[in-house]
Parts: C-alpha cells; sequence; structure tokens
C-alpha cells in the first residue's frame, strides 16, 4: 500500500478539493472585507448594532449571506463582545462603545455555499497595557496553531500548539493568562460549523489527520483571570464568571502542500 493510500485509509479531516479551496477562500475575503469595515467605524460613540449593520452591508453588497444571521435563531450578522464578553455577544443600539474598551468580532459569510468565518480583537482607541498584551497573546496562539496546519499532522496537534503559543506569550509577557474552557475551533465547509470539534488546548498526536485540503477554523480565546465562563440570559452571550477581560481570534486555514493557506485574508 501507498503512503497516499495509508493516509487515505485512516480517518482524516474533511478535505476540499483545489477549486474548493479558492470558493472557500472567496467567502473568506468577504469576511475580511466586512471585519476591515467594521473595526474602521468602531469608534467612542457608535453602537454594536451599527457594526452589525455595516458588516451585512459588505457582506450582501459582495453577493454573499451572513452565516450568523438565522443561525439556531441568532439575531445579527456579527458577534460583538466587549471586554469581559467572551463571544457571541449580540449588538444592540443601546450598546455604546466607550475609550479603551476591548471589542471582539466574529464574522461569517458564505458564498456559493461555502463559508468562511473568521474573528478579530482590537481595542476603541488606546487600550489598556494588560489588554493590549492579551490580544496580542491570542493572536500569537492563533499563529502557533496556524503554523501546525501541516500534512501528517493530528487534529489535537493544532490544539497543543494553540496551547503551547499561549504558554510562550505567558513567559513573553510575564503573566498568566485563562484558556477559555469549552470553547474552541471547528471543521468547516458547506457548513459553517462541522466536525471535528478543535480544542484550545491538549496532548498532541491525537484526532484525525490532517491532510492536503483539509480545513479548520482556528479560534483561541484568553482571559485574564480565570478560563471558566457562563453563559447570560440571552442565551447567547458567553462572559467570564470573574469579569476578567477576554480576547478571541480566529481564522479558516487550509492545510496544503506548500504548507497553511489562510482563506479569511482579503
Amino acid at each position: 500500500m501507498s503512503a497516499l493510500a495509508r493516509l487515505r485509509s485512516r480517518r482524516v479531516v474533511p478535505q476540499r478539493t483545489a477549486g474548493e479551496l479558492d470558493a472557500m477562500a472567496a467567502a473568506g475575503a468577504v469576511v475580511a472585507a466586512a471585519l476591515q469595515a467594521v473595526q474602521a467605524a468602531a469608534v467612542p460613540g457608535a453602537s454594536t448594532l451599527s457594526l452589525d449593520e455595516i458588516a451585512e452591508s459588505v457582506i450582501r453588497e459582495t453577493g454573499a449571506t451572513p452565516s450568523f444571521l438565522g443561525y439556531h435563531g441568532y439575531p445579527a450578522s456579527i458577534c460583538a463582545s466587549i471586554n469581559g464578553r467572551v463571544v457571541h455577544g449580540i449588538p444592540s443600539a443601546a450598546e455604546i462603545l466607550a475609550p479603551a474598551d476591548l471589542l471582539s468580532i466574529d464574522c461569517g459569510a458564505v458564498l456559493e455555499g461555502w463559508h468562511g468565518d473568521a474573528a478579530v480583537t482590537f481595542g476603541i482607541g488606546a487600550l489598556d497595557p494588560a489588554d493590549e498584551v492579551l490580544s496580542a497573546a491570542t493572536k500569537e496562539s492563533l499563529e502557533a496553531g496556524i503554523a501546525a496546519m501541516i500534512s501528517g499532522n493530528r487534529l489535537t496537534d493544532v490544539a497543543h500548539a494553540i496551547e503551547q503559543g499561549t504558554r510562550a506569550a505567558e513567559a513573553r509577557y510575564g503573566r498568566p493568562f485563562g484558556i477559555v474552557e469549552g470553547y474552541g475551533g471547528h471543521g468547516i465547509g458547506r457548513q459553517m460549523h462541522m466536525d471535528p470539534f478543535l480544542p484550545n488546548e491538549g496532548p498532541p498526536g491525537r484526532g484525525p489527520l490532517l491532510a492536503p485540503g483539509s480545513v479548520l477554523a482556528i479560534e483561541p480565546m484568553l482571559t485574564l483571570g480565570s478560563g471558566k465562563t457562563l453563559v447570560l440570559d440571552d442565551e447567547w452571550t458567553v462572559t467570564t464568571t470573574d469579569g476578567s477581560h477576554a480576547a478571541h481570534w480566529e481564522h479558516t486555514v487550509a492545510v496544503t502542500a506548500n504548507g497553511p493557506r489562510i482563506l479569511t485574508v482579503a
């Protein structure tokens, strides 16, 4: 049996053809454009609902549709999570951005049946230094996970790389970070959320193999305190239990013969 045949006979993270990856990259470019527009408009005095309207407009102008809107009843096109809110914050006309807020925006779009999903964290003006470090550490953990998206690795090699990226950031910045418990990345393609679930920590060498064309949405979430969370009464918004600030970064990433390919870039 050839090496390729052996690989195909084992459990593999679902693979996409080159053309399908290009289609996913087109959807991902829409997401990237929406995130850029939202970040440009996120100034003191703006409401998170106004940011949602901007994102939806950018997405629809390209002929795509928002992945989040209506997903299990979710009422918006983005998730806007401020300070101690981790993920799934619902945009609101009453929620007004203030200087030094730490804002995480998660966005998804579907174009010609293929999904893109990405998230960024940034400050409204100058951030508190601790929040600046938190966002940087979370982005670095994402980058460590992306670097592990190579053929022959297993799913938890990516999870372990994310965790190691977090530990390296702790050493670099001289402070601990909480890894949010129970949340992580996922498979993605014709659906926004697909198996397998990708933890943001854990031992390496387990789970399905990565092969050329395998795609995962990688999304570390870190806090300045505990990794424990609770869901608010709206049944969507996830917040830290201790009130500590949180950051969330995400990209949709493919394995290729030439290394990782980020599919959610402009």
